[in-house]
C-alpha cells in the first residue's frame, strides 16, 4: 500500500523583510469567473466569498482547540485553524465518496447548505486576501504539492490544486528518502524566510505525494509596549508553580473589559493592518468554563462593541509552540478514512489506492514589545484621572489572531505556561 503525507506548517516570528506573494494574477478554475468584471465588483465578491465560509472556518476552530485541550491541560497550545483547514480542503478535491464527504463535514461544512463549489471558491478568495501584496501585515500563505516522479496523477487535480488553491507542484523521488525530505525542508526553510528548518525528520519511501502547507505571519502593534517597562514577574502556572518571565507592562487606553458570561477579562489588541488579537483571562479556576464556553458569537460581540477604558496593563513576553499530529485529533472530528485502508484518493491518482499516513502541523508564536517587527513610534494618549485597574495576564490565558477582511480565525492558543518553548 502506496502512502501519502500532508505537511502543515505556520510560522510567526519577528523577521526581516518578507516580500509578499501576489496572488492576483492567475486566478482561474471552475469555482470563480472573472471575465469583464470591474475590479471594484470583483473584489467585493470575493470579499463575500471569503466570509461564506468564515462561520464554518470559525466553528472549525473551536471545535479543533478543545480536541487538543481535552488531550493536555498542562501544555501551550498554538496552532492555526485556517492553515489545517485549507490543506485538508485542497486534499479533499482528490478524494471521493465517503473520504470526501467526511473531511469536508469534519471542516464544519454541511453539504446540503452549501455547494461544494462554494466553498473552494471561498478559500481561493481566503488565500488571494491573505496574500494581498499591499496587506500591511505581511502576511503570506503557500501550499506545495511534491509528487513521486513516477506517479501519474488525475489532470484534474493538479489543474484545481493550482488554480483553487495556488499550489506549487515539485516533482521528486521518494525513494530517495534523503533528497526528497532536502527539497520539501528547503521549499519550507524558503517560506519560512529561513527560521523553520528541518520540518520533515522522517519519510516513509513508499510516499507517492506530500502536501505542504504553510502561513506566514508578521506584524506591529498599532500600540507597541515601551521595551524599558519590561520588568520580570511571577506568572503562576497553577497552586504551586510560579515561573519567572519578562512581563510587558503598559499604562494606557485598551479595548479592556470584564466580560461576566465568561468571567474573563477581554483585551483586543490591533495590529497594524487588518488583524486584531484576542487575550482572554479567565477568572481564578474558570479557565475550563472558558474554554467551554466560547464561541464565534462571543467574538464578533467583542468586535461588535469594544470597551476603551484605562488600565495598567501587564502581559508576558512570549514564544511559545505547538507541534500536531492531525490523525488523531481530526479523528475525533469524523476525519478517519482518508488515513485508513478504506481510503478512497482515487481523484489524485487511479494507479493503485492510496492512504494519508501522516498529517502534522507545526506553529509558532512570537509576541513581545513592538509585536512581531521593531519600530521606533512612541504612542502619546491622554488616560481619565481615576486610577486604573492593574490587570496582569499572570495565569493561564487563550488568545486569537483574527483577520477582519477575510473574518477568519487565522490563529488560536492557549498560555498554560510562558517558559515552555
Amino acid at each position: 500500500m502506496a502512502s501519502s503525507s500532508t505537511w502543515g506548517l505556520l510560522l510567526l516570528a519577528g523577521l526581516c523583510c518578507l516580500v509578499p506573494i501576489s496572488l492576483a494574477e492567475g486566478l482561474q478554475g471552475h469555482a470563480v469567473q472573472e471575465t469583464d468584471v470591474p475590479r471594484h465588483d470583483h473584489e467585493q465578491h470575493q470579499e463575500a466569498a471569503c466570509h461564506r465560509i468564515a462561520p464554518n472556518l470559525a466553528d472549525f476552530a473551536f471545535s479543533l482547540y478543545r480536541q487538543v485541550a481535552r488531550q493536555s491541560n498542562t501544555s501551550n497550545i498554538f496552532l492555526s485553524p485556517v492553515s489545517i483547514a485549507t490543506a485538508f480542503a485542497m486534499l479533499s478535491l482528490g478524494t471521493k465518496g465517503a473520504t470526501h464527504a467526511e473531511i469536508l463535514e469534519g471542516l464544519q461544512f454541511n453539504l446540503t447548505e452549501k455547494a461544494e463549489a462554494e466553498i473552494h471558491e471561498g478559500f481561493q478568495h481566503l488565500l488571494h486576501t491573505l496574500n494581498q501584496p499591499d496587506n500591511q501585515l505581511q502576511l503570506t500563505t503557500g501550499n506545495g504539492l511534491f509528487i513521486d516522479e513516477k506517479a501519474k496523477l488525475v489532470p484534474k487535480f493538479l489543474e484545481d490544486v493550482k488554480n483553487l488553491y495556488h499550489s506549487e507542484a515539485f516533482s521528486i523521488n521518494f525513494r530517495d528518502t534523503e533528497e526528497a525530505k532536502k527539497c520539501i525542508n528547503d521549499y519550507v526553510e524558503k517560506g519560512s524566510q529561513g527560521k523553520i528548518v528541518d520540518l520533515v525528520d522522517e519519510l516513509d519511501k513508499d510516499t507517492v505525494f506530500a502536501l505542504v502547507n504553510y502561513i506566514f505571519f508578521k506584524g506591529k502593534w498599532e500600540k507597541p509596549f515601551e521595551v524599558e517597562q519590561t520588568t520580570e514577574e511571577d506568572f503562576h502556572v497553577d497552586e504551586e508553580t510560579t515561573v519567572k518571565v519578562p512581563m510587558m507592562n503598559r499604562l494606557g487606553m485598551f479595548d479592556l473589559h470584564h466580560c461576566d458570561k465568561l468571567s474573563s477579562w477581554v483585551l483586543l489588541m490591533d495590529y497594524v493592518g487588518n488583524a486584531t488579537a484576542f487575550f482572554i483571562l479567565p477568572d481564578q479556576g474558570k479557565l475550563h468554563q472558558l474554554e467551554d464556553m466560547l464561541t464565534k458569537e462571543i467574538l464578533a460581540k467583542f468586535l461588535e462593541k469594544r470597551y476603551p477604558s484605562s488600565a495598567n496593563l501587564h502581559l508576558p513576553k512570549l514564544t511559545i509552540s505547538g507541534t500536531y499530529d492531525l490523525k488523531s485529533l481530526l479523528g475525533n472530528l469524523g476525519i478517519t478514512k482518508v488515513f485508513s485502508d478504506e481510503a478512497d484518493l482515487s481523484g489524485v491518482t487511479e494507479e493503485q489506492p492510496l492512504k494519508l499516513s501522516k498529517a502534522l502541523h507545526r506553529a509558532v508564536l512570537t509576541i513581545d514589545e513592538k509585536g512581531t517587527e521593531a519600530t521606533g513610534a512612541t504612542i502619546l494618549e491622554a488616560i481619565p484621572m481615576s486610577i486604573p485597574p492593574n490587570v496582569k495576564f499572570n495565569k493561564p490565558f487563550l488568545f486569537l489572531i483574527y483577520d477582519t477582511k477575510t473574518k477568519a480565525v487565522l490563529f488560536m492558543g492557549k498560555v498554560m505556561n510562558p517558559t515552555q518553548k
